[in-house]
């Protein structure tokens, strides 16, 4: 197959594996934000935080070079018994997931830069801030497992 094979087992190139482990370790590291915040660690927060939106697009970045430059993940998920209709059905509700994750992280990340004082602390903008970043960490966990139900499905069975 085109591309160079990933280090997973599955038919999935290296660049698909890296971003399905990378995607799958930012969850615990959401995990440790939100406890962070909890117990008022906000500079640990907002650094987690920051970290979370680098990887996510170091994730897209190599997402990106993999299978414009490298692979054709369409040859890889063909084996699928699920190809083409639930690949392309996954993979479409992922995206709807990992693109509104996107713009969500980047509008709170944003938006805390702007409106929180440094160093962070609570302020007037802290209960939009709670609200909007619930929905975004929402959304991010709902992209790690869309991407985990798509990568399944392409690569595995």
């Amino acid at each position: 197959m085109p591309g160079f094979d990933g280090f997973l087992g599955s038919r999935a190139s290296i660049g698909m594996d890296v971003v399905i482990v990378g995607l799958l370790l930012l969850l615990p590291i959401l995990l440790m934000s939100i406890i962070a915040v909890r117990r008022r660690h906000y500079r640990v927060h907002k650094a987690l935080q920051i970290f979370i939106m680098t990887a996510l697009l170091a994730a897209i970045l190599i997402f990106e070079i993999d299978i414009r430059l490298f692979s054709d993940w369409r040859i890889r998920a063909a084996p699928s018994p699920y190809w083409p209709i639930g690949v392309g059905t996954s993979l479409a509700v992922h995206l709807v997931f990992a693109v509104s994750t996107l713009v969500l992280l980047l509008w709170v990340l944003i938006e805390a830069f702007w409106k929180f004082p440094k160093p962070p602390v609570p302020g007037s903008h802290s209960k939009r801030h709670r609200r909007m970043a619930r929905l975004a960490a929402a959304d991010l966990v709902l992209t790690a497992v869309t991407g985990g139900f798509f990568y399944w499905l392409a690569f595995v069975v």
